[in-house]
C-alpha cells in the first residue's frame, strides 16, 4: 500500500498502511485466552500471568487512560516524526509536518500552510488508537512469546513478541512498564513500496492532568 502525503495521513494511517514483513506464526505461543481484566487488577503485571495475559491486561490498561502523549517515528520508505497527545473520550491532537491537526469526536480541525478548516472523519477513523494491537477484534488469531526482561529510556521494562494473524498476518515487539503495566515502546518492521521501514511508537504521560485539548473556534 502506498503512503498518502495527504492532511489525513496522520499516525494511524501509517499503521494501517505498513505491512509486515514477517507473517505470523499461527503455532508459537498458543498460549491460554485467561481473562485479561484479572490480569490488570493490580498496579502491575501479576508475576504468573501468561505473555498473552500480561499483553491483554497492559492493552486494557492502554484503554482506560485518561490522557497520553504518543511519538511516532518511521524510518526507511519514508523518514517522519509525528506526535500525538489524547484527551478521553475523543479528543485528539497530532503534530506533523504538515501541519497540527485537533480531533474532536468525529470532527477534525486542521491548521496548514495559514488556512484552517474543519473536516468530517468517518466514525471509527482513530479508533486504532486506542487499541493498537486490535487486541479485541482480533484476539483469536493473537499469540504472544515472552522475550525477557529489559530498559526502555532507562526504565525497566518486559519485552514481548506479539504475533496475530488477522486481519492479516502481523508482527510487533512490544515493551511493557515493570511498575505499572503501561506500554512503553512498540516497534514494527516491514515493507512498505518494496522498501523496508521501522516504525517505532513511544508512550508516555499516561493519566497527565496536565494534558488539555480544547476545541478550536
Amino acid at each position: 500500500m502506498i503512503f498518502r502525503c495527504i492532511p489525513l495521513a496522520c499516525l494511524v494511517l501509517v499503521m494501517a498502511a505498513c505491512k509486515p514483513s514477517t507473517p505470523a506464526d499461527p503455532a508459537a505461543s498458543n498460549l491460554s485466552p485467561a481473562s485479561a481484566s484479572a490480569a490488570g487488577a493490580g498496579s502491575a503485571l501479576a508475576p504468573l500471568a501468561s505473555p498473552k495475559d500480561e499483553v491483554a491486561a497492559s492493552m486494557d490498561k492502554f484503554m482506560q487512560a485518561k490522557t497520553l502523549h504518543a511519538v511516532m517515528k518511521m524510518e526507511g520508505a519514508h523518514d517522519m516524526t509525528n506526535e500525538m497527545d489524547f484527551v478521553a473520550p475523543d479528543r485528539y491532537r497530532m503534530k506533523m509536518q504538515a501541519g497540527t491537526q485537533i480531533i474532536v469526536g468525529d470532527t477534525m480541525y486542521m491548521h496548514a500552510q495559514g488556512r484552517s478548516m474543519k473536516i468530517p472523519l468517518p466514525k471509527g477513523t482513530l479508533s486504532q488508537w486506542r487499541d493498537p494491537l486490535t487486541l479485541e477484534k482480533n484476539k483469536s488469531g493473537l499469540s504472544v512469546e515472552a522475550l525477557g526482561s529489559d530498559r526502555v529510556d532507562g526504565m525497566p521494562a518486559k519485552k514481548f513478541l506479539v504475533r496475530n494473524t488477522l486481519p492479516e498476518p502481523s508482527e510487533f515487539t512490544l515493551w511493557i512498564d515493570d511498575a505499572n503495566g503501561l506500554p512503553l515502546k512498540l516497534l514494527q518492521q516491514g515493507q512498505s513500496q518494496g522498501k523496508p521501514y521501522t516504525m517505532t511508537l513511544s508512550y508516555s504521560r499516561f493519566n497527565d492532568p496536565a494534558i488539555s485539548i480544547e476545541t478550536p473556534q
